[in-house]
């Protein structure tokens, strides 16, 4: 994973990647937009939730991801579901191509965010976790929890 930058603004995460999906890598990608989708975004009205990456004619896009229409657009304001391609070496792309040609991996989409003043996607290649997996992971989290709040309780006995 790169090192985060101090020019680097998030805009939105996608939460349920990590709860659904094992990410195996990720990589980043640069995305075309329009005018009033970037001014949108430097607001924050994006949402990755349902969204995922497909690779088509040794390109990707990304589906599904909403971006709220401009506030002060006018007539030519973007449609918020409309399909983006993403910006790649050929050689990531072949490589992604190859990865979720797999059988049970799946290219999607973690978070965006500001980079040097661009728009940025990390992709991610997820295998989909099954039911016992989620339940094991909410287990160990639990857990953690407990751990730590027994810290803290003995922390302000002492």
């Amino acid at each position: 994973m790169a090192k985060k930058d101090a020019s680097e603004k998030i805009i939105c995460q996608n939460k349920t990647a990590r709860i659904n999906y094992f990410i195996d890598e990720t990589c980043e990608a640069g995305i075309v937009l329009v005018g009033t989708e970037v001014k949108s975004l430097r607001d924050g009205h994006a949402n990755l939730k349902d969204s995922y990456a497909l690779v088509k004619n040794e390109e990707v896009y990304l589906y599904e991801l909403h971006v709220s229409p401009y506030s002060h657009g006018n007539r030519y304001n973007h449609n918020p579901l409309r399909v983006r391609k993403l910006l790649l070496h050929k050689r990531e792309i072949r490589r992604l191509y190859g990865k979720s040609r797999e059988r049970g991996l799946t290219l999607v989409p973690l978070k965006m965010y500001f980079k040097n003043g661009k728009v940025k996607v990390e992709i991610g290649i997820g295998r989909g976790k099954k039911r016992y997996d989620k339940r094991e992971d909410l287990k160990l989290k639990e857990d953690r929890r407990d751990i730590e709040r027994g810290f803290r309780s003995k922390n302000r006995e002492g």
